[in-house]
């Protein structure tokens, strides 16, 4: 379908960057948010803002007044409403082209994970527990499906995009579980950083613009305002991926 004279304009100044066939995939295209807190908020509201055609939405937890100094698509007036009710409601504000689907649940089992990987072009890590982290990275490789990650603490995240076949997985590079932490110390700005960073690394995997994050592991220290990058690569033992051709 041809872009209206509405989506033209809304989406100008990204146009002239990637052109008009490039933005036409991003209204074609479905992406997975998986948690709609510090991370996911950055990355639901650029991907809504940018034009993606269609967002599934997934978070079983309700608003809490202590997420407040990271969480921005809640508000005071949303504590003990369901997040993914919340956030619906400020995207819809926010570009009432985009399409959402919400799931009000937690992923518990890889058949939960492959249920929500299986209707998304592109799965988005917003997630603050390892355990969940992996079962969507599994079900992401099993798929074929690019998986985007980040995690973050006080002033510290992490960033790396999986594409199976291409990179490794998450299984690759943390071959063990690491300790859970909650409640973690955290910082507003720096999931708002990472977010920010996941949606950008989702829209260059949509259009086709750029180089995505395969293959590395990028680390900020927000104590020290330091950028690392680190070369990952695959294992061929991986439990998860190693088998891909």
């Amino acid at each position: 379908m041809v872009l209206t004279s509405e989506e033209l304009e809304r989406y100008d100044r990204q146009i002239r960057m990637w052109g008009v066939e490039a933005q036409e995939k991003l209204r074609g295209a479905t992406v997975a948010v998986v948690g709609l807190g510090g991370l996911g908020s950055p990355v639901a509201t650029y991907l809504a803002a940018a034009g993606v055609g269609r967002l599934i939405l997934v978070d079983s937890e309700p608003v809490e007044l202590s997420n407040l100094n990271r969480q921005f698509l809640h508000w005071t007036s949303d504590i003990g409403r369901l997040k993914v009710e919340s956030a619906a409601e400020k995207l819809r504000k926010l570009n009432p082209n985009v399409q959402l689907e919400v799931y009000s649940k937690r992923i518990n089992t890889l058949e939960d994970a492959l249920e929500i990987a299986s209707k998304a072009d592109v799965v988005v890590d917003c997630l603050d527990n390892w355990k969940t982290r992996f079962l969507l990275n599994e079900a992401c490789v099993a798929l074929r499906k690019p998986l985007v990650h980040a995690a973050v603490r006080g002033l510290y995240g992490q960033l790396m995009v999986v594409k199976p076949g291409e990179g490794p997985c998450l299984r690759c590079v943390f071959p063990t579980e690491p300790r859970e932490e909650r409640p973690f110390p955290i910082v507003g700005p720096t999931p708002g950083v990472f977010g920010s960073l996941e949606a950008q690394e989702v829209l260059k995997l949509l259009t086709g613009y750029g180089e995505v994050a395969v293959g590395k592991l990028v680390l900020v220290d927000g104590v020290r305002l330091s950028f690392d990058v680190l070369r990952v690569e695959r294992r061929k033992d991986c439990p998860v991926c190693g088998r891909l051709g």
